[in-house]
């Protein structure tokens, strides 16, 4: 059998022939032996480069996802297929709806800067008391944003609201929804029983209907109510200062015959509401700062400290005195209202 001839590999060699430098030499060879040479097969014409495939958006597969997500939540709310608790709290419409529609104005309207979100537990109850101020009870809503979008945990705020929000019509719906619940030690008790994050604000109406001229100056904090809840949940106390909310409304006056008239705690009258109608209504856009302080033990007290009434004035003056100080601190740092 004979010996099978070993053709190499030639990058530079055109299909169905001999290599070029070959062919070359050989033309060469034969123009100077005055020998015209054959020609070659023609070359086929180079063929238009195939177009590439349409390439997919990077975030197609994300936009799909959010299609279907959107209308398998559609889908629960219609059928009635979703979950709340005892107190109303809807989690999954929080989450989706609620929260994305505080979004925008936490992040793009209000800028808060969050610090120290992780002094809140990651797991088990806890007690977080912050100050109120702003007229309308924005500064609740924004930190319960920040909880919910910065904690490391993904935690949840239960906020604790007063009487009137439960009376207003649709208002009431949506507070139950998104977890608030009614201002009272027993409601708290039980939500920090189950190690849910409860936030509070002493001040109440003292606090968020107060005059400009007394702006970030602490009201009294009731009676030591929330701290006596605490000791009996065996939860920490974590101060929350807010800097930023007091100059939304800067409330320089207040119209109390029509609050009594309507049955509201005050009637504001700011530089621009009510005088500039319904835009006077919009909150100045002012930058915020929230900040989540050390938390303060609870549960190193036997169980009848909650009925110590010298401790719990201890207590709430430190929690109250943490606050104030932690709000000098941070408007000392603050370069503007505004930025």
């Amino acid at each position: 059998m004979a010996d099978a001839k070993v053709i190499p590999f030639d990058e530079d060699r055109p299909r169905g022939g001999a290599p070029r430098a070959a062919r070359r030499r050989s033309a060469a060879g034969g123009a100077a032996a005055g020998v015209t040479p054959l020609p070659g097969p023609p070359t086929p014409p180079a063929a238009d480069p195939a177009p590439p495939p349409a390439e997919r958006p990077a975030d197609g597969g994300a936009w799909e996802r959010r299609v279907a997500g959107g209308l398998a939540f559609l889908r629960r709310r219609l059928t009635g297929e979703y979950e709340v608790d005892e107190f109303g709290y809807d989690e999954e419409l929080t989450d989706q709806v609620l929260m994305s529609l505080l979004r925008p104005l936490y992040e793009k309207y209000f800028r808060v800067e969050v610090l120290g979100v992780e002094n809140i537990p990651a797991e088990g109850g806890a007690l977080v008391v912050a100050n109120h101020s702003g007229t309308l009870p924005l500064d609740g809503l924004m930190m319960q944003v920040a909880v919910h979008d910065h904690h490391p945990a993904d935690r949840h705020l239960r906020l604790l609201a007063a009487d009137l929000v439960f009376m207003l019509p649709v208002v009431s719906e949506l507070a139950r929804k998104a977890g608030h619940t009614l201002a009272c030690a027993e409601d708290a008790e039980r939500l920090l029983r189950r190690g849910e994050v409860v936030g509070v604000m002493p001040e109440g109406f003292k606090g968020i209907g107060k005059p400009f001229s007394e702006r970030y100056k602490l009201q009294r904090f009731g009676r030591g109510g929330f701290v006596s809840t605490a000791l009996r949940a065996g939860a920490p106390i974590v101060p929350c200062a807010i800097v930023g909310a007091e100059e939304i409304y800067p409330m320089v006056g207040n119209a109390k015959t029509l609050a009594r008239l309507l049955g509201f705690p005050y009637f504001p009258l700011t530089p621009t509401f009510p005088w500039l109608g319904p835009l006077g209504a919009l909150p100045l856009p002012t930058k915020w700062t929230i900040q989540f302080g050390e938390p303060i033990p609870t549960d190193g007290y036997a169980p009848e400290a909650a009925e110590d009434p010298m401790l719990m004035f201890n207590l709430t003056d430190q929690v109250r005195e943490q606050i104030q100080h932690t709000l000098y601190k941070l408007l000392v740092r603050r370069r503007s209202v505004f930025f």
